[in-house]
């Protein structure tokens, strides 16, 4: 089977990415091919619509991972539309629930995301503030 990808700008900084088919060695590049050229386009904030996907296998993940690493390194993000069972259970056994916000549907994807960005952006900016001085600390 075939790897069929389609997308559609949702707003000045989002854009739906919906797959559907088997997304593996042979028809991952395609998706590979698709997100780079969003995120060259300035496409940054991505929603990847995998409830048509029947089959996804280590290239696959690989590239939809390629695609959050290539996404932040331009201050964007990637999420994920996902309620097949058997895709879920993927990203639990490798981990990537912990690194991809997952939503039950597009509508909540769009809703989400931005708050996911924010709170990651709240976070990196605690993380780079410096420490206060501890009280009561000897000074010479």
């Amino acid at each position: 089977m075939d790897l069929s990808i389609t997308y559609e700008h949702v707003s000045d900084e989002m854009t739906v990415v919906t797959t559907v088919g088997e997304c593996d060695v042979y028809t991952a590049p395609k998706l590979r091919e698709v997100l780079i050229e969003l995120v060259n386009h300035g496409r940054s904030h991505l929603i990847i619509d995998m409830n048509g996907v029947d089959y996804l296998d280590s290239t696959g993940l690989g590239v939809i991972t390629g695609g959050l690493k290539r996404c932040r390194a331009h201050d964007g993000s990637v999420g994920l539309v996902c309620t097949e069972e058997r895709l879920l259970k993927i990203f639990r056994i490798t981990g990537l629930v912990k690194v991809f916000p997952i939503f039950s549907s597009v509508a909540a994807a769009e809703e989400g995301l931005p708050r996911v960005v924010e709170e990651l952006a709240r976070r990196r900016a605690a993380a780079l503030r410096p420490a206060p001085e501890a009280a009561g600390s000897a000074r010479g």
